[in-house]
């Protein structure tokens, strides 16, 4: 086992977490290409596991709400 001596494997927290730092470092532009990208992973596939497309299509959509809040009437 000596040759996973380097692997790290990371909790879904902190991947996120490290998500939302590259999110707040990206241009609007590139958000919205991000999340224009992740959105087409999120369509229905055929997986024995759950994709994590979906919370970094969450975690894109509340950086957007976070930059651009909407007006209050």
């Amino acid at each position: 086992m000596s040759h996973l001596k380097g692997v790290a494997f990371e909790s879904n927290e902190v991947t996120l977490q490290r998500l939302r730092e590259r999110l707040r470092t990206m241009t609007d532009q590139e958000l919205l290409a991000f999340g224009k990208m992740v959105r087409s992973l999120t369509e229905p596939r055929v997986s024995v596991t759950p994709g994590p497309w979906k919370a970094q299509l969450q975690k894109a959509w509340a950086e957007w709400r976070r930059r651009h809040p909407r007006a209050a009437h």
